[in-house]
């Protein structure tokens, strides 16, 4: 069975930041949405007074030990034998259970429209979370077990790695232990060289591992708010070594981190910078095409640049992989969703106008409170309460290890999500044409995750549907946002499904997908070969006479 620190890391790792919450939270939506949830308790009285009634007849069953009240087995909070052996904590614990069912049972029973349904539910849901007794020294048997146990020294650490979170993490609880890790020594080692570089990006060729490879090259384009060896963490888990060891011809883009002095940096920026760095790519294999394939925020920039090439009639992009991204943003995607306007779109991009980037911190502390218990109560617990370190994982230091997205491209993102023009083609100029992605045609892979909370795979399926490609191959994976992808063979949870019919509703493809166990790696891999030209003897050194190796893998800006 798994330990608490391994259930509290892999439920984190589902929920990694990504570009989707670029509006954020504000203040004054957060302000509005509690004060409607109060406001309805007054204006519909008979409602309110319903679901009062229910929890005085709970309460009266619980202090009459008649409760029937009982946690989802899957809440470690409440795991512990002591939570059912002690009459006290027992009816605490139902107390608390039943005050978040009825308080749920009330919000549903509201006469609202959807989007305040979603506001309410969302406030009420982080209320009755904060409350909960395990977050508490008194509420939690193990903590005060533990306190105990150690003379108090576990409380001591606690405070501790309180002050440490407030003075170094913002006030939020840390969510990994990052001293075993250092990027290019235990993370991100795979063997490569710069062999480009600009102010905005390095681009890196990495060693093949086979005796012969694929003539057409594979570049990788990164989201701009993560580093991009997320797909190159440790040997066994890479998703990089895994295409060298199979032929593949690998290129990938490390984005600088960009400071206030970059705030002009936008999407046209971006997207002129993978053009000069594929001039590269195509010069050094002296190839006249490349395969490309972009996640999140990475596979929108690419998007973009697609639509931007099939303008300019270049036809140096062989085929497309998207991963995880989303092209064609709804409010109800996700539950920050409700609380975007005209007036949030606005205060966040003048917040980050003014700072000259959005940071990643900020990215991240939204993302906490979209799931609270994931991300922030569960790390209060370990590392307050407790008095543990958080644990040390990979994927969270990636996650951690975020960077800055400047103003102006925040601004560019911003747009497109409000005017939605890739959804709506020929409405937004773009670099002197229309963007317009039914007039990109290539062959296309896309991958979704089935339990991602970032990029939800129905939203990503509509990506389907909008591209000008006759062959396009859909495949959803089992897990959510990071873990979808770090997922190579070998991995005994692994499964994923496909259809090789794309119809427009979601419900339909999911009527006739089949279910395959195992890696989608694999699946890929076969498909990028096909895409990939014919073999060839694998090239002696990296670089070329005019693009000659800077410095080794993984580069100087991943380290920024």
């Amino acid at each position: 069975m798994a330990s608490a620190k391994e259930t509290i890391s892999e439920r984190a790792a589902e929920s990694t930041t990504a570009v989707n919450p670029i509006i954020g939270l504000s203040p004054e939506e957060i302000l509005r949405a509690a004060a409607l949830v109060a406001s309805e308790a007054v204006r519909q009285p008979l409602t309110f007074g319903k679901h009062a009634s229910a929890s005085g007849r709970d309460l009266a069953d619980i202090l009459f030990s008649k409760s029937k009240y009982q946690p989802d087995p899957k809440d470690r909070r409440f795991s512990d034998k002591f939570w059912q052996e002690n009459a006290i904590y027992k009816r605490g614990m139902q107390g608390w259970l039943a005050f978040k069912k009825n308080l749920q049972d009330w919000v549903g029973d509201l006469e609202l429209n959807t989007t305040d349904h979603t506001r309410a539910k969302f406030i009420v849901d982080i209320v009755a979370d904060a409350v909960a007794p395990t977050n508490t020294l008194i509420g939690n048997p193990l903590a005060l077990k533990k306190a105990y146990d150690t003379r108090g020294k576990s409380l001591v650490k606690g405070l501790k790695n309180l002050y440490g979170d407030i003075v170094n993490n913002g006030g939020m609880p840390s969510q990994v232990d990052k001293r075993p890790f250092k990027v290019g020594k235990n993370l991100a080692t795979t063997e490569g060289q710069v062999v480009y570089r600009t102010e905005m990006l390095e681009l890196i060729q990495y060693k093949p591992l086979s005796d012969s490879v694929y003539e057409r090259p594979l570049l990788v384009v990164p989201p701009q708010i993560n580093k991009f060896y997320a797909s190159d963490l440790t040997p066994d888990r890479s998703m990089f070594r895994y295409l060298l060891s199979n032929g593949i011809q690998l290129f990938a883009i490390s984005w600088r981190n960009p400071q206030k002095q970059h705030a002009h940096w936008g999407l046209a920026e971006y997207v002129n910078e993978i053009i000069k760095a594929s001039d590269a790519v195509l010069k050094i294999t002296k190839q006249k095409s490349l395969n490309v394939s972009g996640a999140c925020s990475g596979g929108i920039t690419l998007a973009v640049l697609l639509s931007t090439l099939a303008a300019q009639k270049d036809k140096r992009i062989n085929s497309i992989t998207l991963q995880v991204c989303v092209l064609d943003p709804h409010p109800e995607d996700s539950e920050v969703g409700a609380f975007v306007s005209k007036r949030t779109i606005e205060f966040a991009r003048a917040r980050s106008k003014k700072r000259g980037v959005l940071t990643g911190q900020d990215l991240s502390r939204t993302f906490a409170w979209l799931r609270p218990n994931d991300l922030i109560w569960s790390y209060v617990i370990n590392n307050y309460l407790l008095g543990e370190d958080p644990p040390p994982f990979d994927i969270l230091y990636w996650n951690n290890d975020s960077t800055n997205l400047p103003a102006k491209l925040h601004s560019d993102y911003l747009d497109l999500f409000e005017k939605q023009p890739l959804a709506h083609p020929g409405t937004v100029e773009f670099l002197g044409h229309k963007l317009d992605l039914s007039k990109v045609t290539q062959d296309t892979f896309i991958v979704a995750g089935l339990t991602d909370h970032i990029t939800p795979w129905r939203a990503v399926y509509r990506t389907t549907q909008m591209l000008g490609s006759k062959d396009i191959k859909f495949v959803l994976s089992s897990s959510g946002h990071i873990q979808s992808l770090i997922n190579p063979p070998g991995n005994p949870k692994a499964r994923f499904f496909t259809n090789p019919n794309l119809p427009a509703s979601t419900d339909e493809w999911v009527a006739g997908a089949s279910e395959t166990k195992g890696s989608w790696w694999e699946t890929w891999l076969e498909w990028l070969q096909d895409h990939a030209g014919e073999k060839k003897p694998t090239p002696k050194k990296l670089g070329s006479p005019a693009f000659k190796p800077i410095v080794a893998a993984p580069g100087a800006y991943v380290l920024g």
